[in-house]
C-alpha cells in the first residue's frame, strides 16, 4: 500500500507526472500491479488539474507582486507559451494531443497552465486534459509492461 501512494504522489510532481509514476510503478524494484499503477497514476496526476486552471493566474500575479521566484514564473509562462502554439490551432483537440503524447514538457501540468492563461472553457479543458491524462496512461502502461515492444515484432 505505500508502494501506490509513492506511485501516486510521484505522478503528481510536475514533469515527471504520470509518464514517470507509471514505469517507476511496474518496473522492479516496485514490480506493482500495472491494473493497480495506472488507476492511481491517473488520479495522482490529475488532482492537480482544477487546482492549476482555477487558481494558477491568482497565484502568479501574487508571486510577481511579492517577487517570490520571478524567473521561476516567468519561465513557466514561457513554456506555456510555447505549448500554447501547438494547442492554438486545433483548440481542445490540440489540448488532448499535448497532454496524451507522452513527451518531455507536455502532460497535466503545462496543459492545466495554458488552459488557464489562454482562458480556456475550463470544464472543457479538464475533460481534454483527463482524456489526455488516460491515453498518455495507457501508452505508458503499455510501454511499461512490454505489449509496445511485444507488438512491433509482428510489424
Amino acid at each position: 500500500m505505500l508502494n501506490l501512494l509513492y506511485v501516486f504522489l510521484i505522478s503528481m510532481v510536475p514533469v515527471i507526472e504520470l509518464r514517470g509514476a507509471i514505469p517507476i510503478g511496474i518496473l522492479p524494484p516496485l514490480s506493482l500491479p500495472w491494473y493497480w499503477v495506472y488507476p492511481v497514476s491517473v488520479l495522482g496526476n490529475l488532482l492537480p488539474v482544477p487546482f492549476i486552471l482555477f487558481f494558477i493566474e491568482r497565484i502568479f500575479a501574487f508571486m510577481k507582486q511579492k517577487n517570490i521566484f520571478p524567473r521561476l514564473i516567468n519561465w513557466l509562462e514561457e513554456k506555456a507559451q510555447k505549448g500554447a502554439k501547438k494547442v492554438e490551432a486545433y483548440a481542445l483537440l490540440g489540448l488532448f494531443l499535448f497532454v496524451a503524447i507522452p513527451l518531455p514538457g507536455t502532460g497535466a501540468w503545462t496543459g492545466s497552465l495554458i488552459a488557464a492563461l489562454f482562458h480556456m472553457d475550463k470544464k472543457w479543458a479538464i475533460l481534454s486534459i483527463t482524456l489526455g491524462v488516460l491515453a498518455a496512461g495507457v501508452v505508458m502502461t503499455l510501454a511499461s509492461v512490454g505489449v509496445v515492444g511485444a507488438f512491433s515484432l509482428f510489424l
